[in-house]
């Protein structure tokens, strides 16, 4: 690390580490909240945001049944979340393993099944984490839980999952040492004060401007880097369940990994610009446009299945189905791919015939369409759902 960069900036300290050629340097940022100019353009780009992420939230309370919708959002920022950290998964393939298939005509996966895995790993630590929200406050415990499950079983295994690190840990180009890293966060006696500091941040009672402290509280875990591997995502969950702890959102619709994976360099720049020069302003800027860009594409899409979904109730009704096959149609919004035998699990059907003749109705009406043949016989898609997440 060029501790040169870093060694004036208002945002923390370096400090070295070790003795003679073991010699390094590290970053401890200070502790949550850093002194801000409130601008009147950071202030329009908070009220942008705001004013977005409301209209997202006023959807989400006027939904009728939202958590059939929350599902797509949840693989959608899993795909993209994982994609970050350089894992090659598309939101189909990550149905198609869900649905117990390995692969479709069309559909997948064709990429290792591994990466799957780790997609899937994601999903499974955010809706852990929302689970536990209900009983528990966002803390430290909650994230090694989260981190925990996150691993499980994936590469990364060997990294203490659900553990803080040890050791130092560093970040730079593939393959790179401490001697060559771009940033080295701080080591691990700093790394426990500033995680305390940290959770004490995290539990004060403060409101004001939520925002614009929530790209704080981003930034911070990043600069802290407390875990082996796995922070980035860690880090990108941490937003979600605040948004949702905070009751900004009913329910948890927004995710920013769409917009960190499309402005990748730039997300990786300016929050090493807060290291090194203490630059809260441009990062919080970013981190409130992502929110606002977010807002209202999560709004569209929500729209467009809660679109779909009264569309094919409507039709479904007018052709004088029974409530049976609507409500397996309403299951195609938390999972879109899907075998008879499945069909016949979800009905709580005790013939397989009659599972058989509602997924036929159902590919009768549009709303499934035959996929190719997989473990257990056919396999059928709900693309129009795929469609509007991905």
């Amino acid at each position: 690390m060029d501790v040169e960069r870093f060694r004036n900036s208002p945002a923390g300290k370096v400090a070295k580490v070790g003795q003679g050629e073991a010699q390094y340097w590290a970053f401890v940022p200070n502790a949550l909240p850093p002194r801000l100019k409130l601008t009147h353009d950071l202030l329009g780009a908070n009220s942008d945001a705001d004013r977005a992420l409301g209209e997202l939230a006023g959807l989400g309370r006027s939904m009728l049944n939202p958590h059939l919708l929350i599902g797509p959002f949840i693989r959608r920022e899993a795909v993209l979340s994982s994609r970050i950290e350089g894992t090659q998964t598309s939101i189909d393939e990550l149905y198609t393993y869900e649905a117990g298939q390995l692969s479709l005509p069309d559909i997948g996966p064709r990429g290792p099944q591994s990466d799957v895995r780790e997609v899937l790993n994601y999903v499974r630590a955010l809706e852990y984490g929302l689970t536990r929200l209900q009983e528990f406050p966002v803390s430290l415990r909650l994230l090694k839980e989260m981190h925990e499950h996150l691993l499980e079983g994936v590469r990364g295994a060997h990294a203490t999952p659900g553990e803080f690190r040890k050791g130092p840990n560093w970040i730079g180009p593939p393959g790179c040492t401490l001697n060559d890293a771009d940033f080295i966060p701080p080591p691990v006696h700093e790394m426990q004060q500033g995680l305390h500091d940290f959770e004490n941040h995290l539990h004060t009672t403060d409101r004001k401007m939520p925002l614009i402290r929530l790209a704080e509280i981003h930034y911070q875990f990043e600069a802290i880097h407390p875990f082996v591997d796995g922070n980035g995502r860690i880090g990108r969950l941490l937003v979600t369940l605040l948004l949702v702890h905070w009751d900004l959102l009913p329910l948890p619709l927004l995710y920013l990994s769409a917009f960190f994976e499309r402005h990748r360099q730039d997300y990786y720049d300016v929050l090493m610009a807060v290291s090194e020069k203490g630059a809260w302003s441009q990062w919080i800027m970013f981190f409130l446009e992502g929110i606002r860009e977010q807002a209202a594409d999560a709004t569209m899409r929500a729209k467009a299945l809660q679109d779909l979904q009264a569309r094919w109730h409507k039709e479904l009704t007018q052709a004088r189905a029974s409530a049976l096959l609507v409500r397996l149609a309403d299951t195609l919004f938390a999972s879109p791919i899907l075998t008879t035998r499945q069909a016949q699990d979800r009905l709580g059907a005790k013939a397989f015939n009659t599972a058989a003749k509602h997924v036929n109705a159902l590919v009768d009406a549009g709303v499934l369409e035959p996929a190719g043949k997989g473990k257990g016989g056919q396999v059928f898609a709900a693309r129009e759902i795929i469609r509007i997440v991905t």
